[in-house]
């Protein structure tokens, strides 16, 4: 653990002269610069020359543009907002390309003729989960049923695949409905049967939780994944090995109305192979991403600590391609859920690069995998479709910042 550390630190301090060679950073910001142990409270997120004094002024309109393949999986829009389509999730498995997302009952906000871009009411009694898949990531089949349908005064949310041992599961919480506050939440999975070719129940993972993505191997070889309760408190599980049902809960979070409201959390590990950040949805009015960072396999975590990494209060995910790169995917605009934006970092700690994915509409909770060279990242338009977009990391790699 020293000898990584130690290693950490001059992979630190390597970064921080590149930052200081590309931007011009002054002396108070490689003061400020992160770090899981030594500056866990830095608020330093975001960096470069093109960034405003405060990032929430940046131009995400005029935003360099990736160029990108687009397809869409699945559209309710001509439902006039009684039907609503979100939370949707990719992998690769067993040579194709998976989509699941919750499907159901939506409340419509305004005439039909006018919902093709308004988000109706969500998270009602009946919502299913439904999937499909594709040879290439941009052909779709048409969609299948995967939960079947919720208890009566619940619905179901699509919570992500998970690959383990072998096979492919899938997640999703079981809530009362509307929203998931409340009792009888819990954590759901589905185990794909190959020879049947069909999902079958494989039982309860968890009582009393929603997940944000599945869960991701840790350095010690465990699982973890984060795990909100029915009243919003913010913690991580940590196990999965002896057992899909096998987990120890770790807090993390509180929820302290109007102070601090952690949602939608999400963990990866730096480059070090040994530290973690966790980054969290803030539901004040900060419109910034939080923070926090655990050096003990996510046992302990420090406080969650307010970035300058702007956000429009909504779901982002991230990961570190082959080119180890580490890229994030959000709402950055904190004006609102346009556009889709992708953040590129060399260490998982700032993000000095900022493009624009796909705009000009109400676009949110996207989720990402790499897959042959390729980004394919999914969203929803409206909460009313299912889309995904190809982007080829050679076309990322050769994008610069203005």
């Amino acid at each position: 653990m020293k000898n990584g550390r130690s290693g950490f630190i001059l992979l630190m301090i390597s970064c921080t002269l590149c930052l200081l060679a590309m931007f011009g950073c002054s002396s108070q910001n490689v003061e400020d610069y992160p770090h899981p142990a030594k500056n866990p409270d830095s608020r330093f997120m975001l960096a470069g020359e093109w960034v405003p004094d405060n990032p929430h002024l940046v131009d995400f309109a005029d935003l360099p543009k990736v160029p990108s393949e687009h397809a869409v999986i699945n559209d309710v829009r001509d439902r006039g907002g009684t039907w609503v389509n979100q939370h949707g999730y990719l992998a690769y498995y067993d040579g194709r390309y998976w989509a699941m997302w919750s499907d159901g009952p939506g409340v419509p906000r305004t005439s039909p003729d006018k919902h093709r871009n308004r988000v109706p009411g969500h998270d009602q009694e009946g919502t299913r989960v439904s999937f499909a898949t594709s040879a290439d990531g941009l052909d779709w089949s048409e969609k299948k049923d995967l939960s079947g349908p919720p208890a009566k005064g619940f619905g179901w949310i699509a919570r992500g695949f998970w690959q383990r041992q072998g096979e492919l599961y899938a997640l999703a919480s079981h809530f009362n409905a509307p929203d998931y506050m409340g009792e009888g939440l819990s954590l759901e999975a589905f185990r794909w049967n190959k020879q049947a070719s069909e999902w079958q129940v494989a039982g309860t993972v968890l009582e009393d939780a929603l997940n944000n993505f599945p869960p991701k191997k840790l350095p010690n070889g465990q699982w973890m994944m984060s795990r909100r309760d029915h009243v919003r408190n913010v913690s991580v599980i940590v196990g999965g090995v002896e057992g899909i049902d096998r987990w120890q809960t770790l807090p993390l979070a509180t929820w302290q109305e109007g102070i601090q409201q952690p949602e939608e959390p999400y963990w990866y590990i730096l480059p070090d192979g040994q530290n973690i950040v966790g980054l969290f949805r803030d539901n004040t009015d900060s419109k910034r991403l939080l923070r926090s960072f655990s050096t003990d396999n996510g046992r302990t975590w420090s406080e969650l600590t307010r970035t300058n990494f702007p956000d429009a209060r909504s779901k982002f995910y991230a990961l570190r391609t082959s080119s180890d790169d580490y890229v994030l995917v959000s709402n950055s605009n904190p004006r609102g859920r346009d556009p889709l934006t992708l953040a590129v970092s060399k260490d998982g700690l700032v993000y000095d690069r900022l493009y624009y994915l796909v705009g000009g509409r109400h676009i949110d909770y996207p989720h990402m995998i790499e897959q042959d060279g390729s980004l394919y990242i999914s969203f929803s338009g409206a909460k009313q479709t299912m889309e995904v977009i190809k982007v080829d990391l050679d076309d990322l790699a050769k994008m610069q910042m203005p």
